[in-house]
């Protein structure tokens, strides 16, 4: 298996619209699931007390189970800097987030987790949650390169920041596999350095 981290070029599947905006990462992952040692089971807290509050949540609907890509608003990821918020998408199967704008704090942890998070205006972003509303099955087609996103015959145009989008293209959107691809020239430089020998 190679450590290598591998490109992404693209985004396909079903949508789950998700509407309002300032949705912050308290509400996506509240703080008391914060003190487990790993990231496991932290997709079944997702907006664990919006869902309790509202049975007509959209992650409380039948219809959009097994959707990979979230459509958002403005400000999504807004508040504190957890990094379970964007661990506990990933793990629920959330491959891509398209939006209005999102924190950047929320966005580079994404980014780090190979979840990209497109930005669209307003308009689009509702003409998407619309027709993915109306048509829960219909393919949606997130595009890296171009922003392009297709979803049945509604073409929209998004952004990615341009580093975050080469990243994502040249496979580099990964640090930690980065670095242990070239952990042999890791470990020499660590060899070198006085205050990490003997450790």
């Amino acid at each position: 298996m190679s450590l290598q981290p591998s490109a992404i070029s693209h985004v396909e599947g079903r949508g789950l619209p998700l509407r309002g905006d300032d949705i912050d990462t308290d509400r996506i992952m509240p703080a008391r699931f914060l003190v487990a040692v790993s990231f496991e089971g932290l997709d079944r807290h997702l907006f664990e007390d919006d869902r309790a509050a509202d049975p007509g949540h959209a992650f409380n609907t039948p219809r959009y189970a097994g959707a990979s890509i979230l459509i958002v608003n403005a400000n999504f990821g807004c508040g504190s800097s957890r990094e379970h918020a964007p661990q506990g998408l990933v793990r629920f199967g959330i491959r891509a987030v398209i939006g209005e704008s999102f924190s950047d704090i929320f966005q580079g942890n994404a980014s780090m987790l190979g979840l990209p998070c497109f930005m669209a205006d307003r308009d689009a972003v509702d003409r998407l949650q619309t027709l993915v509303e109306s048509t829960p099955a219909v393919a949606i087609n997130a595009d890296i390169a171009s922003g392009e996103i297709t979803a049945g015959s509604l073409r929209l145009a998004a952004t990615l920041p341009p580093a975050v989008r080469d990243g994502f293209l040249s496979g580099q959107w990964n640090p930690t596999a980065m670095l242990l691809a070239r952990f042999d020239e890791v470990r020499a430089v660590a060899d070198r350095l006085p205050y990490i020998r003997g450790f």
